[in-house]
């Protein structure tokens, strides 16, 4: 499967089958969207999605999804009354088992990864005030640990990253990540990642295929086992959403 581009100026998506009136706290909603990915045996799908404006009924949420606004604004609405909005250009997740409700006064347009077979993780403060639901670009890193030598051409880069959310079967995850420039060789993707770059650029070439490149503002997903070098001449911020399956 090869990497994944996330166009988004993405227009003429077909339109959904209706959203269940049960769903529907009101408004009449009329959705399209693709996936651009589909892994069925993992409740994994991610693609564009829009809506016209609606609000859903409260209720928890059912999956882990990750979520970057193109389009529009959406209001989440928590159980404890308070409200957070995120607009075009902000990206954010909602965990398994939030309890909350989507609140729409517009038109959006959003990119999507949505993880069904996740547990309902922890992130403090959720449940109260919102906070931590929308991904700060400019969170603190921490340092991480980067490419082996044995996987590098030329010097090693210096890595920082911050996890800002994982569901509690360590399978589904969110943060940011940047790092120097670096070459490395082709390695096998042991997850499904998703990357939006903040900052920088990157080409990487897939075994067998052309060269790709992509720069700051463009949003891309690199399947699992796909073998895939990297090649960045100047310093990459991003943030990801992946999904590593459990193991057996």
């Amino acid at each position: 499967m090869p990497i994944i581009s996330f166009p988004h100026d993405l227009s003429d998506l077909p339109v959904l089958p209706e959203i269940p009136a049960s769903v529907i706290a009101s408004g009449a909603p009329v959705h399209r969207g693709v996936d651009l990915l589909e892994v069925p045996a993992l409740g994994l799908t991610a693609g564009i999605w829009a809506c016209t404006a609606w609000t859903a009924q409260m209720g928890p949420y059912s999956v882990d999804e990750f979520m970057i606004v193109l389009e529009g604004a959406v209001t989440i609405r928590l159980e404890s009354g308070a409200e957070i909005t995120v607009s075009a250009g902000q990206s954010f997740f909602l965990p398994k088992g939030l309890v909350c409700a989507w609140h729409q006064t517009g038109n959006i347009k959003k990119v999507y990864v949505i993880f069904e077979q996740g547990a309902a993780g922890t992130l403090e403060g959720v449940d109260h005030d919102g906070s931590g639901l929308v991904i700060d670009p400019a969170l603190p890193l921490a340092p991480s640990v980067g490419p082996g030598a044995d996987i590098l051409i030329g010097a090693a880069p210096e890595q920082q990253a911050v996890e800002v959310y994982e569901d509690a079967t360590g399978q589904f995850s969110v943060g940011l990540w940047q790092s120097t420039p670096y070459n490395r060789k082709p390695v096998r993707f042991e997850r499904y990642e998703l990357m939006h770059l903040l900052s920088g650029s990157v080409t990487l070439t897939e075994t067998g295929q052309k060269p790709r490149t992509f720069t700051a503002g463009e949003t891309f997903l690199v399947p699992l086992g796909a073998e895939v070098d990297w090649v960045s001449t100047e310093d990459v911020r991003k943030i990801y959403c992946s999904v590593t399956p459990a193991a057996g």
